[in-house]
């Protein structure tokens, strides 16, 4: 019960992130928590304990979304990721976090949720991989096209507000 008061807050603020809905956040987050007590022995303290349930919740908030029948379309490989810093987001300075907050909402989801592992939860092209069963590059083409229209999206709400 301690870890659960511990970490419950800030597993909630993750699972709400890639959830619809506060009572889907609820659910995957608590669902998350009972997976890690069931699987405590397969913790090894290589990383600290609440970025193991991190992981473990983000995977849960994932295959609820699945469970949804959320496709994700494949994107192909061919194409390939056109070179640009990763670290060039050139939003606009006068963008407040909640318009950036909600624009990335209002992204599909394939885009949303590689924009928010990468961002929010700091995850490399590699894990983001593993965990969306994807390559690297499929990764940064999704990351690449999402920052793309989320780019659009902030461009465009300046404009409407007059800024």
């Amino acid at each position: 019960m301690q870890l659960y008061k511990q970490y419950s807050k800030g597993m909630f603020i993750i699972a709400n992130r890639y959830m619809k809905n506060t009572a889907a956040a609820e659910d995957a987050m608590q669902e998350g928590f009972i997976k890690a007590f069931k699987k405590i022995h397969q913790f090894s303290g290589e990383v600290t304990f609440g970025a193991w349930l991190k992981r473990i919740v983000i995977n849960t908030c994932l295959d609820a979304i699945k469970a949804q029948k959320m496709q994700f379309t494949q994107i192909n490989e061919e194409v390939g990721y056109i070179a640009e810093e990763e670290n060039d987001w050139d939003i606009a300075e006068s963008s407040t976090i909640d318009e950036v907050k909600n624009a990335i909402a209002a992204l599909p989801e394939k885009y949303k949720i590689v924009i928010q592992m990468y961002l929010l939860e700091g995850y490399d092209h590699q894990e983001i991989g593993e965990i969306m069963n994807m390559s690297e590059n499929t990764s940064r083409t999704i990351l690449h096209r999402g920052r793309i229209q989320l780019k659009e999206t902030l461009k465009h709400l300046r404009y409407e507000t007059g800024s």
